[in-house]
């Protein structure tokens, strides 16, 4: 019992290939290309990853790291389920785009695109631009709808909340930038 390895659930789980996905491994770096594009995940040093066909999984490289008794073997456990995450996450950004939309809730409030920038009106006395970083697209559907898409996960929520943060929706009457998704909880308004 005390030489079994331990892994985390998620980082037991193999990670799929899709069809026209190829994987390669590099050093400590997996290289994922597919029709969307190219990413680079940088592999932690206590695990290595097994590419057998179309699937990949995540092993641990020291083994009495990953033993009941070893040392850091709830660290380790954890690394390893965030790896296979990351690179399943990586797998699923060069096939299909990361997408968040952002509703704009105000009147007067909408949003224009010239380009790779994004000219919000958003209540203040003065526009407001954001210019997009490399990697993401953004969309106006309507001119109260933002659609932020891109390959990286991490990059399209970062942009989402970088966006958010200009005008967050208010607790009175729910005006500002919010997700789509998001529920706001109106306070009741202050009464004499």
């Amino acid at each position: 019992m005390s030489d079994m390895v331990i892994t985390s659930r998620v980082g037991r789980l193999p990670v799929e290939l899709p069809k026209g996905v190829e994987a390669t491994l590099a050093g400590n770096e997996l290289h994922i290309k597919g029709p969307k594009g190219k990413k680079t995940v940088a592999i932690h040093p206590t695990l290595a990853v097994n590419i057998a066909g179309q699937e990949l999984t995540v092993v641990p490289t020291a083994v009495k790291a990953y033993t009941r008794n070893g040392t850091g073997s709830r660290l380790n456990r954890a690394i390893a389920g965030t790896m296979r995450a990351l690179i399943a996450n990586a797998v699923h950004g060069v096939t299909h785009a990361f997408e968040r939309k952002l509703l704009l809730v105000g009147v007067g409030y909408r949003a224009a695109i010239k380009g790779q920038e994004l000219n919000l009106t958003l209540g203040f006395s003065h526009p407001v631009s954001f210019v997009a970083p490399e990697g993401i697209t953004i969309e106006t559907p309507s001119q109260t709808e933002v659609v932020i898409k891109g390959m990286d996960l991490h990059l399209v929520g970062h942009v989402a909340s970088c966006i958010r943060a200009i005008r967050p929706p208010e607790p009175y009457k729910g005006k500002g930038v919010r997700y789509s998704n998001e529920v706001i909880e109106l306070k009741e308004t202050k009464k004499k």
